[in-house]
């Protein structure tokens, strides 16, 4: 199989995949807590996993996770402060999660993004595509019209639009992305927790409870998501 990682790619070699198509993939990973039952890179996980298969398929080249990211945030009298699902409806009482490790503003985050698209163009790069984390694909997709002006890029990202369509990452932590990770990294992921069934606390978790999460419905994302990004990172004529 292709090393399509640029962490791995020998110089030679990232020449000749940048010649074939010179798309760069982006994961949009945080260091977040996903519930008990998934690996705190979850979002890393994901988005990497599905990127390295499309570079595979299609060509390109798979950058590092981001493994900071925006979020809300709630300061506390204290000086402490909350942030993301520590004070969603699901985590009762609010409290800091353990293992979350990300934050960041969302000022900082766009011009993070901004100095790495600098540097993808340096490298050669003529098309970027970004995804993962909730928050950090918002905030992509919010500021492709301005970034694509202002370095001469062609980037892609899931919109609103295309949400439904995508059906990849679409909850958090709950039936979606559990099933996913089961189907990636099955050793990652731990439904023991969830024994007791569907009456399960699901602190930190939004969406449909993952006491249902197969390995198949993750194969049926991930394949469903990889003809759609084909579809989306096809060459321009």
């Amino acid at each position: 199989m292709p090393t399509v990682k640029y962490t791995d790619l020998l110089p030679s070699t990232f020449k000749q995949r940048l010649k074939q198509y010179p798309i760069a993939y982006l994961p949009l990973g945080t260091l977040e807590w996903h519930g008990e039952h998934l690996p705190l890179g979850a979002d890393s996980i994901q988005s990497e996993a599905l990127m390295i298969e499309a570079a595979k398929r299609f060509g390109g080249i798979v950058m590092p996770p981001l493994f900071l990211g925006p979020d809300r945030r709630q300061d506390n009298e204290d000086g402490t402060y909350l942030i993301g699902m520590d004070y969603a409806k699901s985590t009762s009482p609010n409290q800091q999660l353990p293992g979350s490790c990300y934050w960041v503003s969302y000022d900082f985050f766009k011009q993070l993004l901004a100095v790495t698209l600098e540097q993808l163009k340096r490298a050669g790069f003529t098309t970027v595509f970004a995804d993962g984390h909730g928050p950090s694909r918002r905030t992509w997709n919010e500021m492709i019209p301005q970034y694509e002006k202002q370095f001469g890029l062609r980037l892609i990202g899931i919109g609103d639009e295309l949400k439904e369509r995508w059906g990849y990452m679409n909850d958090h932590a709950a039936l979606n992305e559990t099933s996913i990770t089961k189907y990636v990294r099955p050793d990652l992921e731990d439904l023991s927790v969830f024994q007791q069934g569907v009456d399960s606390p699901l602190v930190g978790v939004n969406g449909e409870h993952p006491f249902s999460a197969t390995e198949e419905k993750g194969r049926e994302s991930f394949e469903k998501a990889l003809l759609l990004l084909q579809e989306l990172i096809k060459p321009k004529t």
